[in-house]
């Protein structure tokens, strides 16, 4: 059995979704397992993980203008410590949730053809954002030698 973790840091620019999927894979070794699991997880309550389509970039804009016009910025909240973008960033957060688990087969994660995995920024400015990436699998040390 394999454990492994990894950190990564990702930098946002502003409030957005960010695909990071080849940033998570450059990040983590998946080549020997052959059955397995990867858990990622952000250490942040103003920021979220999802998956979603990773190849037309309306969509990307689209997830944003929509969670921004359900839960919009304002002054209304109780929570507002720092700023109008504060308890909206909170709620989106819990919206789309913190972690994700995508399942390996034979050192690929089984995402779908359309599939990435995103780095939602919830705040308007720019931030450092922490990833713990797990993987747990079972090993096979012939995958290296195979076309996969």
């Amino acid at each position: 059995m394999i454990f492994r973790q990894e950190f990564l840091t990702i930098k946002t620019k502003k409030r957005g979704f960010y695909l990071i999927t080849d940033d998570i894979l450059h990040t983590v070794n998946l080549k020997d397992i052959k059955t397995g699991l990867m858990n990622l997880f952000l250490k942040h309550t103003s920021a979220s993980l999802t998956i979603n389509e990773n190849v037309s970039y309306e969509v990307w804009e689209d997830l944003e203008n929509i969670s921004s016009s359900l839960v919009p910025d304002g002054d209304k909240y109780l929570h507002y410590l720092e700023g109008k973008d504060d308890m909206p960033a909170h709620f989106k957060s819990s919206m789309f949730g913190v972690s994700l688990n995508i399942p390996i087969s034979y050192g690929k994660l089984q995402l779908g053809t359309w599939q990435g995995i995103f780095l939602c920024e919830h705040r308007s400015n720019p931030s450092f954002r922490e990833i713990v990436i797990t993987v747990t699998g079972e090993s096979d040390i012939f995958l290296n030698n195979r076309d996969i």
